[in-house]
């Protein structure tokens, strides 16, 4: 016994790619107890069916049995087949088939009553066995329609209607942090993957399938510095992936919204909108696009100049003049985070490090300008601290 039901966790095991989800296991459960139910549910109505027999001596007329045996048999099996079958259910379409199969056998219903004085001579002591299957056939022909028509009609406009309670429409509550989509120029730059080893991201990250068929397609092109871009970028994914300090998940982007929509910035834009998303990029442009729509946007770039160094006018600094700067007299050097100082007169000290005093701070949106002026001339810094 033990062995049978590890062979059998064993199998439902290799029906799913990766590691198993619990409310994937508990799906075929639920589907090895239907089943058992309708395999009970045959056999108790193979005896019913077969019956005893008045002459004990006479065997049993075994046709009838096995009939309906096997009928109710494939019935529940053809319903496991086409549950197993359609994968990506859709709540609007199985909402459109139950409430047209409803809304089906209730008109049927209504129309055959309301025709039967025109169809049938109605004088219940007068019908006979035919008549009474007349009427049954033509009204089970009634209701076959009016369910196919009312069916085929919400299926057809379940993007336009909507069937709800009366005043009442139900929508998908978000609780929590909103989820973060990924672009490919903020998996390729790498930083996203650092911030997530500071724990400072607890949300759920989403990879959208296209946006990693987008890295693969570049990580195999001829030019030899998109195929690094690319390689660059399914290293960071995999990092991402085996970090245990944040979740990251592989969407199938298999909505109805996508379907019309190719180009991946688009795509990406409208699955952070039906998800209730933010989108995470490094792309000017995405930008506009998201906030032109309504979706919220994390740029990495503005996140990277807010959390640079802050300089005031008057503070002193230290700063190595590396290079000579576009104005006459000017030199140029870089802190630790990259900010660029402009030094006034500094052209004569460039591959010394000097102390300046700040005098202003521009903010672009390249990033943050320091501008300050020599303090000691000497090219020594005169004991300050840096920032």
């Amino acid at each position: 016994m033990f062995h049978l039901l590890r062979r059998t966790w064993r199998w439902l095991a290799s029906c799913f790619p990766g590691r198993p989800q619990q409310g994937q296991v508990l799906l075929w459960v639920l589907r090895g107890v239907f089943g058992a139910i309708v395999i009970s549910m045959a056999m108790i109505a193979f005896q019913f069916t077969l019956g005893t027999p008045a002459d004990s001596e006479r065997q049993p007329d075994t046709g009838p049995a096995y009939l309906v045996f096997f009928s109710i048999l494939g019935g529940g099996l053809l319903l496991v087949l086409t549950d197993i079958w359609i994968r990506n259910k859709q709540i609007t379409t199985i909402s459109a088939i139950y409430f047209g199969l409803l809304l089906g056998l209730l008109l049927g219903n209504i129309l055959s009553t309301a025709l039967e004085p025109f169809l049938f001579e109605w004088n219940p002591q007068a019908t006979t066995p035919w008549q009474q299957q007349r009427k049954a056939l033509i009204t089970l022909l009634i209701t076959v329609a009016c369910c196919y028509i009312t069916i085929s009609t919400l299926l057809q406009t379940k993007d336009e209607f909507r069937f709800i309670i009366p005043y009442v429409e139900f929508s998908k509550q978000l609780k929590g942090a909103k989820p973060l989509v990924l672009d490919t120029s903020v998996i390729i730059d790498g930083r996203i993957a650092d911030i997530c080893d500071t724990r400072f991201i607890d949300t759920r990250l989403i990879v959208p399938r296209f946006v990693l068929q987008e890295l693969q397609s570049v990580a195999d092109s001829s030019d030899k510095l998109k195929r690094n871009r690319g390689r660059r970028g399914l290293d960071m994914l995999k990092r991402m992936q085996n970090n245990n300090k944040v979740e990251l998940v592989l969407h199938d982007a298999n909505l109805p919204e996508l379907r019309e929509i190719h180009k991946v910035d688009e795509r990406l834009v409208m699955l952070a909108k039906v998800l209730g998303a933010r989108v995470v990029t490094n792309d000017y442009n995405l930008n506009k696009i998201a906030q032109l729509q309504g979706v919220d946007v994390i740029n990495l770039n503005e996140l990277a100049n807010a959390m640079k160094s802050v300089a005031l006018p008057g503070e002193v600094m230290n700063v190595r003049v590396v290079k000579a700067g576009d104005q006459l007299g000017q030199g140029v050097g870089y802190l630790e985070d990259g900010t660029m100082v402009v030094v006034e007169q500094g052209r004569s000290y460039i591959g010394q490090e000097v102390t300046i005093t700040v005098t202003s701070v521009l903010q672009t949106p390249a990033g943050r300008m320091i501008f300050g002026r020599v303090e000691a001339r000497s090219g020594v810094p005169t004991g300050s601290q840096p920032v």
